[in-house]
């Protein structure tokens, strides 16, 4: 029987990291020789890039509209990409999931938490990650990592960023055992070692 591989996700603000931090878990993975994939909402399939775009560059649209969209695009990455690769023994990492919608959606634009939380359940098929590692970081020094080039989520006002910050971190203090939170002020390396710490733990 195959080895059970780990699923995790990586979440956080805007300009916190993660992506960066996803990739570099990722080499460190391959270079153990273990097999990985990484991959991203929204996007990751055919669909879910052609929603990101639209998602995050698109015209104006109605917040229940960007949640329906963003659902879309987490269906089919969790149906064509996700669970085949656990299926198939493969460590997935996906940068963000659906904790984002809970920030960004449900506390960034007040929408109902509850309500959010059966609709992702129907999406995923309840679909839980083993480990979560929250990029945290202050709202003001993420956006201005971003520079001048914003997408849509990026214009939004600082208030609606802190808010965001705070939705995440009300779900790590709920969930300590599967969420890890990183000071994403610290260096690289140090970021690295962290999550590497935690990561082992799971591979063990």
């Amino acid at each position: 029987m195959e080895k059970l591989r780990p699923f995790i996700v990586f979440e956080g603000g805007e300009g916190s990291g993660k992506s960066t931090q996803a990739r570099l878990l990722r080499n460190q993975l391959l270079k153990l020789g273990l097999p990985v994939l990484l991959t991203r909402e929204p996007g990751g399939t055919s669909a879910g890039n052609r929603l990101r775009r639209w998602i995050k560059w698109g015209g104006d649209v109605t917040p229940q509209t960007e949640l329906l969209f963003l659902l879309a695009a987490r269906s089919q990455l969790v149906t064509e990409v996700i669970r085949p690769a656990m299926d198939s023994s493969t460590i997935a990492i996906c940068d963000r999931y659906a904790y984002s919608t809970f920030a960004y959606q449900g506390c960034g634009r007040g929408m109902d938490a509850e309500f959010l939380e059966t609709l992702n359940s129907f999406v995923t098929e309840g679909l839980l990650p083993d480990l979560v590692v929250l990029m945290d970081v202050d709202p003001e020094q993420g956006l201005r990592r971003k520079g001048k080039s914003r997408d849509r989520f990026e214009r939004e006002g600082v208030a609606f960023h802190r808010r965001v910050r705070e939705g995440y971190l009300k779900m790590a203090a709920e969930e300590p055992e599967r969420w890890l939170v990183v000071d994403a002020g610290l260096s690289r390396k140090e970021i690295r070692q962290r999550i590497w710490q935690r990561v082992e733990r799971l591979l063990d």
